[in-house]
């Protein structure tokens, strides 16, 4: 089983970032919305927002996924560390689909490869606040930070 650090002397600087970055994608998913209002669904056009190429079905996905980290930052403790989490590994995933997708007719959410860089480094930075995000007040908890911290 892996090893999450417990209480890490970081994780609210971890914790501002996944927020940002959630505050980033949330800003680029509803601006989006605004700017291909009225576009078919899934439309093929050149409409860019904030430096990523999207389409309504785009917008839509990217705020939704921006409030999701939002919601999870701010409700902290381990529902932050569970929720970024999976949100950091889900936006690692579905990056490296659209990765695959890119210069096909499959690519519905009509995004550039500038999109799967950005989705990348933003799952990476809200996957790395989840792994450090942990909190724990038991007591053993408690001793084994003590116990670390004494000289040998």
């Amino acid at each position: 089983m892996a090893h999450y650090p417990v209480n890490h002397h970081l994780r609210q600087t971890y914790r501002l970032f996944a927020g940002a970055s959630g505050a980033y994608l949330a800003l680029v998913g509803v601006v989006g919305v605004g700017v291909t209002w009225g576009d078919p669904f899934f439309h093929r056009g050149h409409d860019w927002v904030l430096g990523l190429r999207t389409n309504p079905a785009g917008a839509w996905l990217t705020a939704l996924l921006g409030l999701a980290v939002l919601v999870a930052v701010l409700l902290g403790g381990n529902v932050h560390h569970h929720g970024s989490l999976v949100t950091g590994w889900g936006l690692l995933g579905v990056s490296m689909v659209l990765l695959a997708l890119i210069q096909t007719d499959a690519n519905v959410l009509n995004v550039s490869m500038v999109n799967v860089i950005v989705l990348t480094l933003l799952g990476l930075v809200v996957l790395t606040a989840g792994l450090y995000g942990k909190v724990d007040d038991s007591a053993a908890t408690r001793a084994d930070d003590e116990r670390a911290h004494q000289p040998a």
